[in-house]
């Protein structure tokens, strides 16, 4: 087995690097085992090398060591290579697929996640990308395309930057007229604040957007959100970061395998953070897609797989 450590020198304002290093060269120092650290340069750098370390079919533990963008940045360099394990060391302004696992602290231990087990977790294919944690277009995709305005802000977390952005938004039109179609079935003309297909729970600096959500389930959590009056939106995204508007009149949730949409002009598509604007996308379940790698201080306490 070899392993190998993406790190974003940027990622989380930086905070985290030089210690994840640290931790790296230290743990290594008197083992035999082949480690490289790859401190990435730019955009596209991580995905690039990682098919490169893939396509030679050695067994291979790669860490994502970043933000949502590294994550996936990693993920479209493997995904397809059986070859290779997916770990994440988080030091970025979220990480909120590991959120699901409510332990930050055992995904930054070197040594938990070099003795840790891998489980099989499910993938979103939004047209040529894949996604680990979750889609969203509408309010929710412009929200992310302009927390990136603030969450590089001294003292701004990935929460408050998400918050900002909102409040950035609200000041604008909201929502967004799509056709839009889940699991083959005819498409519906909806009039939206936004609509969301996730495969785990949190996104946007901890809003439990899909609170039922499970990444080795082999579903997908479709969440789709009436346009409601702006007076409203600020009570209704309290009750929605907690996890808690399955029962509102404004929302829609339900389990699915695909979501298509198509609408009449080109609009804000959110890929696991990363942001696009297109008149059409599909999103498509990939079962057992990707190995993950569970730290060994939470493997033995994670849900049976279902």
């Amino acid at each position: 087995m070899r392993y190998i450590f993406y790190i974003n020198p940027v990622a989380g304002k930086g905070n985290a690097q030089e210690e994840i290093i640290n931790s790296v060269k230290s743990y290594f120092a008197d083992k035999s085992e082949e480690v490289k650290i790859h401190i990435t340069t730019a955009i596209g750098d991580a995905q690039a090398d990682a098919k490169r370390e893939a396509e030679t079919g050695d067994s291979i533990r790669m860490f994502a060591c970043g933000g949502e963008g590294t994550v996936f940045e990693v993920l479209n360099g493997i995904t397809g290579h059986s070859n290779v394990e997916l770990g994440v060391i988080p030091c970025g302004s979220a990480n909120d697929f590991l959120k699901f696992f409510k332990s930050r602290d055992n995904f930054m231990n070197i040594a938990e996640q070099i003795d840790g087990e891998t489980m099989e977790m499910d993938l979103i294919k939004a047209g040529d990308k894949y996604c680990l944690n979750g889609c969203s277009v509408g309010m929710d995709a412009v929200v992310a395309r302009d927390m990136a305005l603030f969450k590089n802000w001294p003292l701004v977390s990935g929460s408050f930057a998400y918050t900002l952005a909102i409040v950035k938004t609200f000041l604008g039109k909201l929502g967004i007229t799509a056709d839009i179609s889940v699991d083959g079935e005819a498409p519906q003309r909806k009039n939206c604040l936004f609509a969301v297909i996730a495969n785990a729970p949190y996104y946007g600096g901890g809003y439990k957007g899909a609170p039922e959500a499970v990444p080795y389930d082999n579903k997908l959590d479709f969440t789709l959100v009436d346009k409601i009056s702006k007076l409203k939106i600020l009570k209704f995204l309290g009750v929605y970061k907690k996890g808690e508007h399955k029962k509102l009149d404004c929302c829609t949730l339900k389990n699915c395998t695909s979501m298509e949409f198509t609408s009449d002009k080109p609009i804000p598509v959110n890929l696991d953070g990363e942001i696009i604007e297109t008149t059409n996308m599909k999103f498509e379940l990939v079962k057992n897609a990707v190995k993950f790698v569970i730290p060994k201080g939470i493997a033995n306490n994670l849900l049976t797989k279902v």
